[in-house]
């Protein structure tokens, strides 16, 4: 009768250390999100990434490609699926293909910064990183005031789409300041 119980119990032992293992990433996303400035679309957006999210450094950098993924579709949209009908909308339009593209190059140099965090620079890099998301953030809400004024389908389309990206790209400023403040509570990898 021994044996079996110790084959049982070490089998639910293991399962649970399975399970809370499997958990973890998911536990962080959750309480990291929580106070997020958009905590569901955090959770929604970083609980479906496919991607490693085991470290503050690793939901920073998921947020970032979840917010520079917005922005490239975006991008698109704007330059291949809308016209603006009056002159107004046209160069409200041009203006914010222009500000969506600085976006993701702000969001781009930013996921490669991430990537590369070292211990002697990281203060630098962080820096660099926050100026380049804040710029991004900047980008999308310029976007947005070009169409003041404006009405119909065409505004409402795009500030739909911008406000989506302005949402992941806040998120992720915050991820990003959660992992500079998590820094001395966590080792970076190399």
């Amino acid at each position: 009768m021994t044996i079996p119980f110790f084959l049982l119990t070490t089998l639910l032992l293991f399962l649970s250390a399975a399970a809370s293992k499997h958990g973890a990433p998911q536990d962080l996303v959750r309480s990291s999100c929580v106070h997020a400035s958009y905590p569901s679309l955090c959770l929604r957006t970083l609980s479906s990434y496919s991607g490693p999210a085991n470290t503050p450094r690793d939901l920073a950098q998921a947020a970032v490609k979840v917010s520079l993924s917005h922005a490239r579709k975006v991008s698109n949209y704007l330059t291949t699926s809308v016209t603006g009908k009056s002159k107004k909308e046209r160069v409200a339009l041009s203006d914010c293909v222009e500000q969506i593209a600085e976006s993701v190059d702000d969001l781009s140099e930013t996921l490669g910064e991430l990537k590369h965090l070292r211990g002697e620079t990281f203060e630098f890099q962080m820096s660099n990183v926050q100026t380049w998301v804040s710029a991004a953030l900047t980008n999308e809400d310029t976007c947005l005031d070009g169409f003041e004024g404006a009405d119909g389908k065409v505004k409402s389309d795009v500030k739909r789409k911008i406000t989506n990206v302005a949402e992941v790209t806040s998120n992720a400023l915050y991820m990003i300041n959660r992992l500079d403040e998590s820094r001395g509570k966590h080792r970076l990898n190399p």
